[in-house]
């Protein structure tokens, strides 16, 4: 259905710069646009790699592992019947510490490993278990300390202070992260 609103809006448009004479203005926004998208994506590939190279040494020097030690508490509280030494709970924890340094792209790939791992390690048989629906609620409302993709594109539109938001990424992801995690309990108990 979006298909075919966009593709109305988009005829639309262009019938009304043809009609309205600008025309010349529409077609020059339309390829700077895409040129921007482009200088865009390759801005955010530069930090993606930086960042993503960060989480690789992190995991290579054992910080992540300390820092998943650290996480094991708090994942104790959330998750139940895991194994604490397994590629489940490591892919979980590359995940949650990837979310909270704000790198949701490097993320991805440690959730898809976690639910993959967590369907075999649980049996799941194609069901989700209420430890996959609980990951997939922390992974979605997760807790962000560091905004590292929105800093780069505030730093990239000009801001002069591009981490000045993080009080207010930090309370909304706070809050966010309760609001789901204590709906995702109350869920389970209603079953």
């Amino acid at each position: 259905m979006l298909k075919y609103i966009f593709g109305v809006l988009i005829l639309l448009s262009v019938l009304y710069a043809v009609f309205s004479g600008n025309i010349n203005d529409v077609s020059a926004a339309a390829l700077q646009e895409g040129v921007n998208a482009v200088n865009l994506c390759v801005y955010m590939l530069g930090g993606m790699c930086v960042w993503g190279g960060i989480l690789k040494i992190a995991e290579k020097s054992g910080i992540t592992a300390l820092l998943s030690k650290g996480l094991k508490p708090f994942a104790k509280l959330l998750f139940k019947n895991i194994n604490w030494n397994g590629k489940a709970y490591r892919a979980m924890s590359m995940n949650i510490i990837a979310n909270i340094l704000g790198l949701g792209n490097a993320a991805t790939p440690f959730g898809i490993e976690a639910m993959q791992e967590l369907s075999k390690e649980e049996k799941a048989n194609g069901k989700a278990t209420d430890n996959m629906v609980m990951f997939t609620v922390l992974n979605t409302a997760s807790i962000t300390l560091i905004p590292a993709t929105v800093a780069a594109l505030r730093f990239k539109a000009g801001s002069e202070y591009p981490l000045d938001i993080l009080p207010a990424i930090l309370i909304n992801s706070l809050l966010s992260v309760t609001a789901a995690v204590v709906a995702a309990k109350l869920f389970r108990k209603q079953q």
